[in-house]
């Protein structure tokens, strides 16, 4: 019994690993269209925006991470 509990616990742990794993390549994909898109943005876009384009990667951070 204590070896199905072992196998159970580590299937539970190697779930967990892909599910982090896939949770970070989504919002690098996020991150890194964010990014691209507001790069792509002419300096006319960002000011009607508010947006300075110092402020891209920031704004990229905050949309993928929440940070």
């Amino acid at each position: 019994m204590a070896l199905a509990q072992d196998i159970r616990i580590m299937e539970t742990g190697v779930a967990r690993l892909f599910s982090g794993f896939s949770e970070a390549l989504a919002r690098r994909k996020v991150y890194r269209q964010t990014l691209r898109e507001l790069k792509g943005l002419s300096s006319r876009e960002l000011d009607d925006l508010g947006i300075h384009r110092s402020m891209i990667t920031r704004i990229a951070m905050e949309a993928a991470y929440g940070k």
